[in-house]
């Protein structure tokens, strides 16, 4: 892994439940960690343009590279998102990178708002 290459700051949430003052449980998202990491994938084969409610919308997704270590290796595609320059992504995939528990790469696609 390119050490250098990891230049972009990332935050990963969990949802998670949470109880307000009067002891409502709800569901929010809490952030569970931050580190640097490579951003790649932008425009890949995968990103589109689709027509949703009469309008042409963009399909964007791209892979998250960041190193390995017991925060990032809790994280599931379910439980956890991605935030990254003030945009929301899901996780869809995780490679563990041939299971060397050097590196993780996540496959994340834009959340439409």
């Amino acid at each position: 892994m390119n050490v250098a290459a990891l230049r972009s700051k990332v935050t990963f949430q969990k949802n998670e439940t949470v109880t307000d003052k009067y002891g409502n449980h709800k569901n929010a998202w809490t952030d569970y960690y931050s580190c640097f990491a490579t951003i790649g994938g932008e425009g890949m084969a995968s990103s589109k343009e689709e027509q949703v409610a009469g309008t042409t919308v963009e399909d964007f997704s791209m892979t998250v590279s960041v190193r390995y270590c017991a925060k990032t290796a809790a994280i599931t595609s379910t439980g956890y998102r991605v935030m990254f320059m003030g945009e929301i992504y899901n996780i869809e995939n995780i490679d563990h990178m041939n299971f060397r528990k050097k590196s993780l790469k996540f496959t994340c696609r834009k959340e439409r708002r």
